[in-house]
């Protein structure tokens, strides 16, 4: 048996294999993902890679699928600290996104790649946005409202994701505050 810090702790090098691989997509470019740059920026040898990721395809699926838990997780974290009620889960996703704009996490370079390589992996992205608009609207006390909610902050998402920003931070701030204002915060 091998010594190497992958067999080690393989947990640890997946993880490590994917935070790299988030890494590349953004400063290469989504289009110029490649498992040798990955592994190279993961300190892993190609085929430690391939031990985790047998093919790129289950490397971009597993980006997308870590994206789409992480997001999750963090939903049902601001939920839970808002103590449940009727516009819990926007105010939830309200708290995230803003965060995220004030932070400047830079959009999620893994599913623009999956794109790039293939549309079939927004499949899951599809999924996962389809049954969270659905529970935003359960929760809601005007679901119509959540809905308008729930498409400004996608559009406002999908410029950054192309680098298109024609709206400013300050006019991003004045709109989420009237949109927590509408959904009673």
């Amino acid at each position: 048996m091998s010594s190497s810090p992958v067999s080690k702790n393989p947990r640890s090098a997946r993880d490590r294999i994917l935070a790299s691989a988030e890494a590349v997509a953004r400063e290469a470019g989504p289009a110029n993902l490649s498992l040798d740059a990955v592994a190279a920026h993961a300190g892993v040898s190609k085929g430690g890679l391939l031990y985790h990721f047998p093919n790129k395809a289950s490397l971009l699926a597993a980006m997308v699928e870590g994206f789409l838990a992480d997001l999750d997780r963090r939903l049902q974290e601001q939920e839970k600290a808002r103590g449940g009620g009727p516009d819990c889960v926007l105010q939830a996703y309200l708290d995230i996104f803003l965060e995220e704009q004030r932070s400047k996490r830079p959009p999620p370079s893994g599913i623009l790649a999956a794109m790039a390589e293939s549309p079939e992996f927004l499949e899951p992205v599809r999924r996962y946005e389809r049954l969270f608009l659905d529970r935003i609207r359960a929760n809601a006390s005007d679901p119509v409202r959540a809905t308008i909610t729930f498409l400004a902050l996608h559009g406002i998402r999908c410029m950054e994701l192309i680098s298109s920003p024609v709206v400013s931070d300050d006019e991003i701030e004045t709109a989420i505050a009237r949109m927590r204002l509408a959904a009673g915060a």
